[in-house]
């Protein structure tokens, strides 16, 4: 019998900055912090959609801010409200995540179970940004493959894109489990726990922002070889 062929499932939980009419007024005067890091995952909501029209994945994407509610981080995370949100009333809170947190999980886990029904395997990749600089600190990479190092088909998958990605002739800088932990709390680590090692892979990736705010043909090289790599590794 053959073995269940691998899926690929697109997220995004840090796609736009938007704050929906109702809460603006919490953030009066903060256009400009909206516009940073802060506000969303910056570049990153059009090569989402990009990369999902390329491979034919399907994508869940948000175009809410972050700092209205942390679609990446688990219910009574610190950071689930930013400073913004966080001193709403208990009833203020539990619409929020009635209206954008909860609808978007559920949407993702049940697009993972019609795939595991069908009798596939599914790799599940988060798509998000970072910084160059934080807290005075550079980030001393380009692409950031973050993952589970307790779930070994995880880690195996993960240093064959790094290998895919580095041989290219581009001199690109990636890094396995930066510029965070591919085990910390967030929306793949919950899903880990819900759906098994053998039919689940749950990764982020991690792209600089210094190449979406730089744009011209660097960022473009960099879409077309992640895409490259991501399928050629799926197919490993």
């Amino acid at each position: 019998m053959a073995e269940p062929r691998w899926r690929l499932l697109l997220s995004c939980e840090h796609g736009g900055n938007l704050v929906p009419e109702p809460y603006q007024g919490l953030f009066a005067g903060q256009e400009a912090l909206l516009k940073t890091h802060r506000g969303y995952d910056i570049g990153i909501e059009p090569f989402a959609r990009r990369l999902a029209a390329e491979l034919k994945a399907p994508l869940q994407l948000t175009l809410v801010s972050r700092l209205l509610i942390e679609l990446n981080r688990s219910p009574g995370h610190p950071a689930l409200f930013s400073e913004f949100t966080r001193n709403l009333n208990p009833a203020e809170r539990e619409a929020l995540l009635k209206q954008h947190y909860r609808p978007y999980r559920a949407a993702i886990m049940q697009q993972i179970e019609q795939l595991l029904a069908s009798h596939c395997r599914v790799c599940h990749v988060s798509l998000h940004s970072f910084t160059p600089e934080l807290h005075g600190e550079l980030r001393n990479a380009d692409i950031g493959l973050l993952y589970d190092p307790q779930r070994p088909l995880e880690k195996q998958f993960c240093l064959n894109w790094q290998k895919q990605i580095e041989k290219h002739k581009d001199s690109w800088r990636v890094r396995r489990n930066y510029p965070y932990r591919g085990a910390a709390d967030g929306l793949i680590t919950q899903l880990r726990r819900r759906f098994p090692a053998e039919s689940y892979l749950g990764f982020e990736l991690e792209l600089n922002q210094c190449w979406p705010l730089q744009g011209g043909e660097r960022w473009e090289a960099l879409q077309v070889l992640i895409g490259e790599t991501l399928l050629a590794a799926i197919k490993q």
